[in-house]
C-alpha cells in the first residue's frame, strides 16, 4: 500500500464515494462499529481477512473493483470512483455521461428520510396494475426495493420481458417513484400511499407512463404494491432472488387477485359515474380508500 497516503484517507475517500455510514459498513461487513471506528482513525488497519471482505462488498457497488485498488495513490483511487482530485480532494464528477446520484433538489431531505425509513420498504414486491393494452385484463409485475450506495432506495421493477430500473423517494409520508425502461429508456412515474409503521407489506397507488401504443398515449392508472419477502442482506443473493421473481407468470389470476382487489384497480371515472355516486370524477388514490398497510415492530397489522 502507498506509504504516502493512509489507509484511514482511502477509506474515508471511499466511503463518501458510496454515500455510505461508518455504522452501514459495519453492519454489511458484520463488524463491530467501533472497529470500523478505529479504521477510519488510523489506529489499526484491516487485517486480510477483513480487508478482502471489504473489497469484495466494495465490489458490489463499483464493478471491478479488486485489492490492487488499494494500492493506488488517493488520486488514482478517486477516479476508480469516478471523482477527479482538486488540490489533493476528490469532488464528484460525470462519469461516463452519468451524474452520481440524482440532480433534484430537495435531495438532501430524500436521503435524510431514507436513513431513517429505508427499512420499511426495503424487500421484494409484485405488483398488480391494470393493462392499458388490453382493457379488462389484470397483470402483475415484480420487483426488488433496495437501499444504494447513494443513499437512496433503488426500486427494480419487471415482468414479461420488460424490465425498469430507478430510484424511490420518501416524502412527506408518501413514496414518489421513477422508473427507467432498460431498453429505450422511456421513464414511468409512480407515486404510493407510505405507511407509519415498522413495516410496510401493502402499498397503493398510481402510474403515469406512455401506453405501449403506437401513439404512446399518456396514461395514468392504479396499483398495488404487495410485499413477497424481505431481504437476505446478502446482494448477490438477494440479486438471484430479484431474478428469479422476473420469470414467473405475469398475468393475473382468480387467485392472485380477490375481487375488491380488482373493483380497486378497474373503477368507473368522470363526471357521469360522480354524479351517480357509483364513482369518482378522477382517478385518485386517497387515503379514504387507501390499501397501503404496515406492521408495527410488535406484528401488528394497520389497518
Amino acid at each position: 500500500m502507498h506509504v504516502s497516503t493512509p489507509f484511514s484517507e482511502k477509506l474515508d475517500l471511499v466511503l463518501k464515494a458510496l454515500s455510505m455510514s461508518r455504522g452501514r459498513l459495519a453492519a454489511d461487513l458484520g463488524v463491530d462499529k467501533s472497529l470500523v471506528g478505529r479504521w477510519a482513525s488510523g489506529a489499526v488497519t484491516p487485517s486480510a481477512h477483513n480487508l478482502e471482505n471489504l473489497t469484495k462488498l466494495v465490489a458490489t457497488k463499483r464493478d471491478g473493483f479488486t485489492m490492487l485498488d488499494w494500492d493506488r495513490d488517493i488520486d488514482g483511487l478517486a477516479r476508480v470512483f469516478g471523482l477527479e482530485p482538486t488540490n489533493g480532494h476528490a469532488v464528484l464528477a460525470k462519469t461516463n455521461g452519468a451524474h452520481v446520484g440524482l440532480p433534484l433538489p430537495g435531495l438532501d431531505l430524500v436521503r435524510m428520510v431514507t436513513e431513517r425509513r429505508a427499512a420499511t420498504y426495503e424487500g421484494f414486491w409484485r405488483s398488480t396494475r391494470p393493462s392499458i393494452a388490453m382493457p379488462g385484463k389484470i397483470f402483475h409485475d415484480y420487483g426488488m426495493i433496495r437501499r444504494g450506495p447513494e443513499g437512496l432506495l433503488e426500486f427494480k421493477m419487471g415482468g414479461s420481458g420488460l424490465l425498469f430500473d430507478g430510484w424511490m423517494l420518501p416524502v412527506e409520508g408518501q413514496l414518489f417513484a421513477i422508473l427507467f425502461d432498460t431498453v429505450g429508456q422511456t421513464p414511468v412515474f409512480l407515486i404510493f400511499n407510505g405507511v407509519s409503521l415498522h413495516k410496510a407489506v401493502q402499498l397503493d397507488g398510481l402510474i403515469l407512463a406512455a401506453a405501449l401504443n403506437a401513439a404512446r398515449t399518456p396514461s395514468a392508472y392504479p396499483v398495488v404494491l404487495e410485499r413477497l419477502g424481505d431481504l437476505s442482506g446478502d446482494v448477490e443473493a438477494d440479486n438471484a432472488e430479484y431474478a428469479e421473481l422476473l420469470t414467473r407468470d405475469t398475468a393475473a389470476t382468480a387467485e392472485t387477485v380477490s375481487q375488491a382487489m380488482h373493483d380497486h384497480l378497474i373503477r368507473d371515472i368522470g363526471p357521469g359515474p360522480a354524479a351517480a355516486g357509483t364513482g369518482e370524477m378522477f382517478l385518485l388514490s386517497s387515503w379514504a380508500n387507501s390499501l397501503s398497510k404496515g406492521l408495527s415492530s410488535g406484528g401488528h397489522l394497520q389497518g
